[in-house]
């Protein structure tokens, strides 16, 4: 046979030959799947994506199927080695406190599982010296937000998901630039995909004033890695050691003005100052060395971890989870904090996506009598992660969960609040990328004074909401319905 013969003989069965081509590669890829032992749910909705979308399903796969926690490709080296874990708990960067917990009250002792869960899997100390604020606003947030940098005497420790380079991104960074002319030491990360549409203006002007920014492992090609699948969704905040800032505000307008979609953006964030803030430090500071590979807490006369002073008595633990840790920690938490559920359970999560582990246990809180509420938006900024939230409903629904669809705008709050005592309030979705794929990290307090401010402020956004019944839920259109359920399919890899 001549090559001519053989280009007219590929050309004739050009389909023929990719299919096997296609489908040869996604044998390959089921059977390593297989054999890797990885989650059969997420196994199954692969083997479909691979089956029913020819070449594109392999693509995917490369891009957002490898599981990064158990191959170590996300190994932070010496960042989790022992040597720098001790240098910074020798400057009290952290203060493990695995045989000094304070239970000096008994709601405390009841979450000891929690606790210690946290302290097993995160190295996560529990502090007791803070004071808290909620914020239930962007207004509230920012206003207090700028006021604590324009105070800041030796540093400003920034990371957020998504700085964007808009009226309020603007205003920060024009304060930065104030702090770094000062002689304040500024350093600055956000994540690189996140926040896209930062430009090259925006991070000079910074960088002119001295001020240190980076991007959380840069990406040339967003849509031709599979390190796009891996983000860091973490909102830390941390000034001279001693304030700092969580929850699941970004740096960007609509998380104060709304936006063309959403006239109104509801979100809570929080700012605790006290020892929980040198937690936030910490975690701030192994992203930074991760980046950077400088070790801020070697440099001489280090101001990162200040003596604290007397603040408060509210309870805090800083829990960090993320593709580096060999177990999915705040996932953990929360199994823990909802299968040991009493009285009620409020959630509000934006998207609701969990795994087998977390939906199980909702349900099981639920039907065993215990107040379940979930608060979802109405309306998303994300149509087929949409579509997948609720196709969860039903079975809640069903089990006796209390649905609510807020309706004012957008809630974007990422919280949990259990029995009047346990509070979470951080950037993780209830979602499997929050808990296996992204690097985030969350408050959770032990305090009746925070758990009564967050269950206040979740009743009156029940106010905003549509209360959602069973039987006007099965009534929905069969497209919806649809909709839902195929999106369903893929929820393991949303």
């Amino acid at each position: 046979m001549s090559f001519n013969d053989i280009l007219r003989y590929v050309g004739n069965n050009i389909f023929f030959l990719l299919s096997i081509i296609n489908y040869g590669m996604a044998i390959i890829i089921v059977t390593l799947m297989v054999y890797r032992r990885r989650d059969p749910v997420k196994t199954m909705s692969w083997t479909l994506v691979l089956v029913l979308v020819p070449f594109a399903g392999i693509i995917l796969y490369i891009f957002f199927g490898q599981n990064f926690r158990k191959e170590k490709i996300f190994n932070r080296m010496a960042v989790q080695t022992v040597k720098i874990v001790d240098d910074l708990s020798k400057r009290q960067a952290i203060r493990l406190l695995k045989n000094q917990i304070p239970y000096d009250d008994a709601e405390l002792i009841d979450y000891k599982n929690i606790i210690t869960l946290l302290l097993n899997n995160s190295k996560s100390p529990i502090s007791t010296n803070n004071d808290i604020e909620m914020y239930f606003n962007g207004t509230d947030m920012f206003n207090n937000f700028k006021k604590a940098i324009l105070e800041a005497k030796e540093h400003i420790h920034i990371q957020f998901y998504i700085l964007s380079p808009d009226k309020i991104g603007n205003e920060i960074k024009n304060l930065l630039i104030k702090k770094a002319q000062e002689g304040v030491a500024v350093r600055v990360l956000y994540d690189d995909v996140g926040s896209w549409n930062l430009c090259r203006k925006y991070i000079k002007s910074l960088r002119k004033a001295g001020v240190e920014i980076y991007p959380f492992m840069k990406v040339v090609f967003p849509w031709l890695t599979s390190k796009v699948n891996y983000r860091n969704h973490r909102k830390i905040t941390v000034i001279d050691g001693k304030v700092g800032f969580v929850g699941g505000m970004n740096v960007a307008d609509r998380y104060k003005d709304g936006n063309k979609l959403f006239k109104w953006w509801r979100d809570t964030h929080m700012r605790v100052i006290g020892d929980a803030a040198q937690s936030l430090q910490y975690q701030f500071l192994l992203d930074w060395y991760f980046v950077t590979k400088q070790l801020l807490i070697d440099q001489k006369n280090s101001t990162c971890f200040p003596d604290s002073e007397s603040i408060g008595n509210a309870k805090v633990q800083i829990a960090a989870s993320g593709p580096d840790s060999d177990w999915a920690n705040i996932m953990q938490a929360y199994f823990a904090a909802i299968s040991k559920a009493k009285k009620y359970i409020y959630i509000t999560t934006p998207y609701f996506m969990p795994n087998e582990s977390i939906i199980t246990a909702i349900k099981v809180a639920s039907l065993s009598g215990i107040d379940v509420r979930l608060m979802l938006s109405e309306k998303s900024d994300a149509r087929i992660s949409q579509w997948c939230t609720m196709s969860y409903l039903s079975e809640l629904l069903e089990a006796g969960v209390k649905v609510y669809l807020y309706r004012k705008g957008f809630n974007h709050s990422k919280t949990l609040v259990i029995d009047g005592y346990f509070t979470s309030v951080g950037s993780v979705n209830m979602d499997n990328r929050s808990f296996e794929h992204n690097f985030e990290v969350t408050a959770i307090m032990y305090d009746k004074d925070i758990a009564r401010k967050m269950e206040d402020q979740f009743k009156k956004d029940i106010n905003s909401s549509r209360h959602v019944n069973l039987q006007q839920w099965e009534e929905r259109s069969i497209m919806s319905k649809f909709s839902e359920g195929f999106a369903r399919l893929f929820s393991p890899l949303l």
